[in-house]
């Protein structure tokens, strides 16, 4: 059979997708069965499928999911870095949301504290990636990872903590119904343990056939602590500029 031309630039094609420009090569004219079902559904299928795919992989086995993207595995994920500001809008959005309906939250003795972490919420958040990156880089030098690599182990350990407090805010909105305020309480501690543990659970899950036990436990707590007088020289600096 011979080989046909991609409509799309001219190039001769013999699979499924021309090996210049990557479009399908069943392309063909649109109809309204096609429009509907392959641009529109299909589309959006692919787009929230990977999307909540990556979610999935994020909260159940996130040292993995990093570990198979730095190793070339990206095609079955959402881009990360989208996906991270896709999450953060969701946070200030559900925050905003929060607030407007619980306005008793911002008294005189909160206000100051909740206006500083809303003006400076992405340097503090956003900075959490090149610490845990640097940190992690030093730490755990055996695995032989670039600090570009370790950067992505650190954007995905940020995914989770922002999945986690958007489940925290939106757990503080359903608990605003006073019948449930009590067992929402028991939830928003729940997310804030799952909060402070999530990088322990992203390194543990990336490097726990690289180390033993004690040593893994060791590092991840000296990478807990660096973090933690990093965390408090930058939001002391913020504090005073503020």
């Amino acid at each position: 059979m011979n080989p046909k031309s991609c409509l799309n630039c001219g190039h001769k094609i013999s699979d499924e997708f021309c090996a210049h420009c990557g479009q399908k090569t069943d392309t063909a004219r649109i109809t309204l069965q096609s429009l509907i079902k392959s641009d529109i559904l299909g589309s959006i299928w692919h787009i929230e499928a990977r999307f909540f795919r990556t979610l999935k992989h994020v909260l159940f086995g996130p040292g993995r999911m990093a570990m198979n993207y730095i190793s070339g595995k990206r095609t079955r994920y959402y881009n990360l870095f989208s996906l991270l500001l896709i999450l953060f809008g969701f946070n200030v959005l559900t925050l905003h949301f929060y607030l407007n309906l619980n306005p008793d939250e911002i008294s005189e003795g909160n206000s100051n504290i909740l206006e500083f972490f809303s003006k400076y919420s992405k340097t503090i958040l956003f900075v959490i990636i090149p610490m845990l990156g640097t940190n992690a880089y030093f730490i755990f030098k055996r695995i032989k990872l670039n600090i570009a690599e370790h950067f992505i182990i650190g954007t995905v350990s940020l995914l989770g903590i922002l999945i986690i407090f958007l489940f925290n805010d939106m757990v503080s909105l359903v608990g605003l119904w006073k019948p449930a305020a009590k067992i929402f309480g028991i939830l928003d501690k729940a997310s804030f343990v799952l909060f402070i543990l999530f990088p322990a659970v992203t390194y543990w899950n990336a490097f726990k056939k690289s180390y033993s036990k004690p040593g893994l436990l060791w590092r991840v707590s000296v990478l807990y602590v660096l973090m933690g007088i990093e965390s408090l020289a930058i939001i002391t600096v913020l504090y005073r500029v503020f």
